[in-house]
Formats: C-alpha cells, structure tokens, sequence
C-alpha cells in the first residue's frame, strides 16, 4: 500500500490527522488493510504505509519530524505484535522522537497534539483482563505509548481495538469495524469527539454514540 496524503487545508479547520500504518506482511492482512484504505479514503487524513515506505527500516527522520509538525493528531495503525507494536513503530519511535523535538526542555515540538493507538488483536476481549489469558486490559499493555505521549506533552486517547481479528471476517465483523472507525476520524477531525469523556475509557470504542457529538445543522455551522 503507498503512502497517501489528503492536503491539510481540505479538512478545512478542522483536525489535520497521521495515521502512521504498520504492518509487515500486508498480504495476509483481513482486518488492516480496509482500516488502512479507509482511512486514506478520508478528506484531511494521511496516511503512511512505513513499511511500504521504509522496507529496510531506514527512517527519514527529518520527513518524518515535518509530517508531525503539519498534523495535529497522530494514530498508529497496527496489529498487536507480543502485546505491542510491530518492530518499524518501535524504531519509527527510537528516532523521530528526539530530545529537543519531542521532549526535553526545548522539546515541544508535539505539545497539545493527540495520540492513540489503532490495533488488532488476535485474542477476545475476555482474554485482556486481569482474569483472562492476557492478564493485562489492552490499555493497561500500551502503558509505553501512553507515556510516551505523556512525556512529549500530548493528549494520550484510549486504544481503538478490533479483537478476534483472526475470525472477524468469517463473523462479519468487519464492516462494522471499518465503518466506526471512519466515524471516529471524522469526529476527531471535525472537533465533535468528547475528548474529556474519552480520555477516561478502557478502548474508544467502547460506546461512540457516548464520545462523538452529532454533525451541527447546516444554520448552526
């Protein structure tokens, strides 16, 4: 899949959002790749294919350091790969997120920027609690992410998880998958999220209808 890249000034003044895609073998993919081509679908979201862009994991740091400077909302898109993210994220993380740009004393480049995590997971949901298989809620794993984010000054959103991805597609899950995660990019770039409410809760998508305020009537806007 190629990198593509909705011009910012279409979404208007609204959110301008990266969704930074990662998934090494795109081919098998059932789940992430209708999220991924949804999402470059969307008027002001761009989307990066990394492993498309960088299969040789040589990251451009500079290219990469400007396209968080031109969006306001940065999502990684991804399975879970050992109860995190696949290698590219992890190094895509060692090198754009350099003292003096993302943290440190003169690092605020990413201040009051959002953050969250859009994953597939194997397992139920009953298997990421502290009763089940996994032990862990899949908020409570990405800990790392929510910290980092914590540590550049960005407002850290609660994960947006698909589980069971490996059966969602014999179940007909899928569709509706895709279909709350467009509303949620459309809600996060059009300002109707309820961020205060949606900071506080274990996934996303949880209850949509709870976060995301409807669109203003055309007399209002």
């Amino acid at each position: 899949m190629h990198t593509t890249s909705s011009i910012p000034e279409q979404a208007g003044k609204g959110r301008r959002i990266l969704v930074l895609f990662a998934h090494p073998s795109l081919e098998r993919s059932e789940a992430n790749r209708p999220l991924a081509e949804a999402a470059a679908a969307l008027s002001g979201v761009t989307l990066v294919d990394l492993y498309a862009e960088y299969p040789a994991l040589e990251i451009d740091i500079d290219r990469e350091q400007k396209r968080l400077l031109a969006h306001d909302a940065i999502c990684f898109l991804h399975p879970l790969y050992w109860y995190s993210t696949p290698a590219i994220l992890k190094e895509w993380q060692d090198l754009v997120l350099e003292h003096g740009f993302a943290y440190g004393a003169e690092g605020i480049a990413l201040q009051g920027k959002l953050f969250f995590s859009a994953l597939t997971a194997g397992g139920s949901g009953s298997a990421y609690c502290a009763e089940g298989y996994n032990h862990f809620s899949i908020r409570e794993l990405l800990r790392p992410l929510e910290q980092t984010a914590i540590l550049c000054g960005m407002t850290y959103l609660p994960p947006f998880a698909l589980f069971g991805a490996r059966t969602a597609v014999e179940e007909g899950r899928i569709a509706a998958h895709v279909a709350d995660w467009t509303r949620l990019l459309g809600a996060l770039r059009d300002d109707r999220l309820d961020l205060k409410r949606a900071v506080s809760l274990p996934r996303l998508n949880v209850d949509l209808d709870m976060i995301i305020r409807p669109p203003l009537a055309p007399e209002e806007v």
